[in-house]
Parts: C-alpha cells; sequence; structure tokens
C-alpha cells in the first residue's frame, strides 16, 4: 500500500485519520513546531512594544510607517514598533510556506490541513487586528481594553491552531470532543483566557498607570475614582489563583483516567508553579519591563502545554 507522510492512503480514504502513522514527518514537524516558536517570539516583541510605550512609534500608518517603507532617522519606539512590524511580516510568510507544505505533503481529510487553514485563517485576523489598532490609534496611551482582549483571544486561538498543526503531523488522530473528557479540557482552556484577560487589564494598568511603590499601587487599585484598568488590575491575582486551583484538580485527574500521560500533564503543573512564582514576582517588583515579558513568556508555554494536555486527552484512540 502507498502512504503518504506516513499515513495509509487508503485508510486516510476510509477513516477520519489513522490510529498510528508508518513514519514521521519528521522535518515538517521540526518546521511547525519552529513556526509556533517564531511566533512566540513575535508575541513577545509585540508585549515589549506596549510595556514601552513604542505602539505609536509609526504614527497612525499602516503597513508603512509614517508614511515610509523604512523609517529614515527614526526614533527608538519607532525601531521598535517598526522591528515587530517586520517580524509580523516574516511570520506571514513562514505561515503561507506552512500552508502549501501542508497541502503537498498530507492527503485530504487529514487533521494536519485543518489545522494549518486555520492558523493562516487566523494569522490574516491578528495582522488586521493589529492594523485596526494602529490606524484608529488604540496604541501607547490610548491603548483600549476592547481591542486588546479581542487581540489577546485571536493571539491564543492561533497559538493553540499551530501547536495541534505539530502535534497532528506527528501522527496523532483528530480530537473527540464529548463527555468529561470534553467538558473538563473546555473549562481548563476557557480558565486560562479568563486569565489571560485579565493579565492583559493588569498590564495596562500597569503600563499607563505606573506606581512607585507597592502600597500607591494598592492604593490605585482601590481609588473608586480610579480608571476601570486599575480597579479590574486587583482581580488579576485572585483570577490567577482560582485557575491554578482548578488546572491542578485537571492535571492530577487526567493523571488518574491516563496514566500514560503523566508526563503530559506534569509539564503543565510545573510550567504554572513557575508562572506562580514569576507574577508574584512581577507584582512585588512593580512589573518592570523584563519581568512582564517574562511572565508573558510563561502564560504562553503554559497555554501551548496546556492545548497539548487536552488534545492527548481529547484524541480519539484506536479500539
Amino acid at each position: 500500500m502507498v502512504s503518504t507522510c506516513g499515513y495509509n492512503v487508503v485508510s486516510m480514504l476510509t477513516t477520519e485519520a489513522p490510529a498510528i502513522p508508518r513514519v514521521r514527518c519528521a522535518w515538517f514537524t521540526r518546521y511547525a513546531w519552529g513556526v509556533l516558536w517564531f511566533n512566540i517570539f513575535v508575541i513577545l516583541w509585540g508585549a515589549f512594544v506596549r510595556a514601552t510605550g513604542s505602539g505609536a512609534g509609526c504614527g497612525n500608518h499602516w503597513p508603512l510607517c509614517n508614511g515610509e517603507v523604512t523609517p529614515q532617522s527614526p526614533t527608538l519606539h519607532t525601531i521598535i514598533e517598526f522591528t515587530h512590524r517586520a517580524t509580523s511580516g516574516v511570520d506571514v510568510l513562514l505561515v503561507a510556506a506552512l500552508l502549501v507544505w501542508t497541502f503537498r505533503l498530507f492527503p485530504k481529510g487529514n487533521p494536519v490541513r485543518l489545522g494549518a487553514v486555520l492558523s493562516a485563517v487566523f494569522l490574516l485576523s491578528e495582522a488586521l487586528i493589529g492594523a485596526g489598532l494602529v490606524l484608529l490609534e488604540r496604541v501607547a496611551k490610548n491603548a483600549s481594553g476592547y481591542w486588546s482582549t479581542m487581540h489577546l483571544l485571536n493571539t491564543l486561538t492561533l497559538l493553540a491552531c499551530l501547536t495541534l498543526t505539530a502535534w497532528w503531523s506527528t501522527g496523532r488522530s483528530t480530537l473527540r470532543v464529548r463527555g468529561r473528557a470534553g467538558w473538563m479540557a473546555g473549562v481548563s482552556l476557557a480558565t486560562v483566557m479568563l486569565l489571560g484577560i485579565s493579565g492583559v487589564i493588569a498590564a495596562l494598568g500597569d503600563t499607563l498607570f505606573p506606581a512607585r511603590s507597592l502600597a500607591e499601587g494598592f492604593a490605585q487599585d482601590l481609588d473608586p475614582a480610579a480608571s476601570l484598568f486599575l480597579r479590574l488590575r486587583i482581580l488579576h491575582p485572585a483570577i490567577a489563583l482560582c485557575t491554578a486551583v482548578w488546572l491542578l484538580y485537571y492535571v492530577t485527574s487526567s493523571v488518574a483516567a491516563r496514566p500514560d500521560i503523566t508526563r503530559r500533564a506534569w509539564t503543565v503543573a510545573v510550567v504554572l508553579g513557575v508562572q506562580m512564582v514569576l507574577g508574584l514576582a512581577n507584582l512585588l517588583l512593580l512589573a518592570p519591563v523584563w519581568a512582564q515579558i517574562a511572565h508573558l513568556l510563561l502564560a504562553d508555554l503554559l497555554w501551548i502545554s496546556l492545548v497539548l494536555l487536552c488534545a492527548e486527552m481529547l484524541e480519539k484512540r484506536a479500539s
């Protein structure tokens, strides 16, 4: 029988996906993971743009920077913002190559195709949201909580799609979202999304209304006349604690139900623990830029490890 990228073609025509592939598409898988890591870099640089107040570095021009293809005599803020746009442009090319390679390598009906297509779609919407932020001047001191929340949700979905694309390329099967495993995975992902939203609000509060001391920060949060960003900022630690409790329950329940995914489950727990420690340090140090970036990196790693855990719990296994 002829096989394509380790998948039996005859099986692909008669079933949704084979349970066990013959050969892994090693180079494609490496590339897919590489694209995911590059997206994380782009996300972190975008956070650096926000944290340094460089969102308006190219003015309200898009895709040009201050009306120019390449800025002349740029300021530091312009360099930071232009670098983010340049890396985003590279990202478009990388995902486009991923999409083309997927359709050349994997047969019709393979879940890798779905992951690649959705990755391209959400990367496009990511670019459109970024353009909207610039053109509507919802950056720097005019940052909008609504736009930032929409940006975050799209980013998390993009990372999930890229993660599943790489994971499926190793020969994993489609997902069956039903029963207890389905709703527990859904609650876990939704909880982390909610935590991310509260984190965006907290980060905007730290950027727009920096505090000189921890006491001043608490005073800002509790002031009835304070900005909505500040009044909601205090909720982030509470949501983080509740999320940690739920995820630890999900991890232990997953291990009890599927001992074979113990390593994957405890990866989530370890990343979660480091993230909680870093979040506390971020609070005590009054959110310096480096701590914000490190905190976001751990948040992305937590999200990716959780997506992988949920995927393994929901994977349609051979009977």
